[in-house]
């Protein structure tokens, strides 16, 4: 009898001792609804279940048999690429925070929400028939290179260690962070259908795409707010090549896509991840 619950504890722990060797960044696809946190946990939940974990709790944070954790926040309404960090690569979830990313944003022109974003209330509406493509082109070389730009209320940012966005929802005044500089390396219209235009951006860490088009809106004497948003590309993970959809999340995929680290590379990027990219908690991104 005890042979038999030796020979069986044996796989488990090779396992398991296999999943917590792996050090290094690879890239899941987040859908639609969950937040970036409830991602990350069903992905760590998935994997502790098939080294043999029974029962694992993904959000415990003390004596974590998996260390993991993404690099960036995207909001629970957008979807694409998440990079994750696991072992020793969460050391290096700072040079995605602040590293280049793209988008593809869908914006309604017309309806301003409280969000910046499909999710919230509409507070505003605006007409919009005087726009005109060459309009909207125009403006976006406002909005390309350096500039300044307000973080979103609704977003991960944090005043006295609780999210804005927490705050809101319960009923807090909160007032709007300082313009604070960001980088937009590249911004196109792909597609004017009025009240809807399709964006592609290109960004640097700390930018809100929600702000843009917000902003965007106002410039054009009108309103306008996300209606979709894709991330399609962080660092040098792209959502057509690198990303596991969740049927994928096992750790045969993962090795096959992982960006290996060392611990002395690790070491080299161990500065703590700072709040970037996003908004509502219990959802979250640009």
């Amino acid at each position: 009898m005890a042979g038999n619950i030796s020979n069986t504890a044996a796989p488990i722990t090779n396992c398991l001792s296999k999943l917590q060797s792996v050090n290094g960044l690879f890239a899941v696809y987040k859908k639609k609804g969950p937040t970036s946190a409830d991602v990350l946990n069903t992905l760590k939940e998935a994997l502790l279940k098939e080294a043999g974990v029974k029962n694992p709790n993904p959000r415990k944070r003390k004596k974590q048999s998996l260390k993991m954790g993404h690099g960036g926040t995207l909001d629970s309404a957008a979807c694409g690429v998440l990079v994750v960090g696991v072992g020793s690569g969460t050391k290096m979830l700072s040079t995605m925070l602040t590293g280049s990313k793209k988008y593809v944003a869908v914006g309604e022109l017309g309806k301003a929400t409280d969000t910046l974003d499909a999710t919230g209330s509409v507070i505003l509406e605006k007409d919009f028939e005087h726009i005109t493509r060459s309009d909207f082109e125009e403006k976006l070389k406002a909005f390309t290179g350096d500039i300044m730009q307000v973080p979103p209320l609704y977003s991960a940012l944090k005043k006295d260690g609780q999210r804005l966005s927490v705050l809101l929802l319960k009923g807090h005044k909160v007032e709007a962070k300082p313009a604070r500089p960001v980088t937009v390396y590249n911004l196109t219209l792909q597609e004017f259908n009025p009240p809807l235009f399709t964006l592609d951006i290109e960004c640097g860490g700390g930018f809100y795409v929600r702000s843009l088009v917000d902003d965007l809106g106002k410039a054009l004497s009108s309103c306008a707010h996300v209606k979709e948003l894709t991330r399609t590309k962080q660092g040098q993970f792209t959502l057509e090549e690198h990303t596991l959809q969740e049927e994928q999340w096992k750790l045969e995929h993962v090795l096959r896509t992982l960006q290996p680290c060392s611990e002395s590379e690790a070491g080299k990027n161990s500065k703590k991840p700072t709040e970037t990219d996003q908004k509502k908690p219990a959802e979250n991104n640009t």
